[in-house]
């Protein structure tokens, strides 16, 4: 519990917070759905790590250009 106190929610903005929200939800749905996580364990790791380096590009390019 203390872990948590020492957090402070409110240094987060509500775009990490979505971005936490949403990765609990993917999380529950692999949990909970039986062929969601057998298609994610059938799917070549390549697949995900090609959608992260496209989903990152303009975040990053954002943050270069700074």
């Amino acid at each position: 519990m203390s872990k948590f106190k020492k957090l402070n929610i409110k240094k987060f903005g509500d775009i990490q917070l979505t971005k936490l929200s949403i990765i609990a939800f993917v999380l529950l749905v692999l949990n909970l759905w039986e062929d969601a996580m057998s298609w994610v364990g059938q799917v070549h790791w390549g697949w995900f790590l090609g959608a992260m380096i496209l989903f990152a590009l303009r975040p990053i390019k954002k943050l270069l250009r700074k």
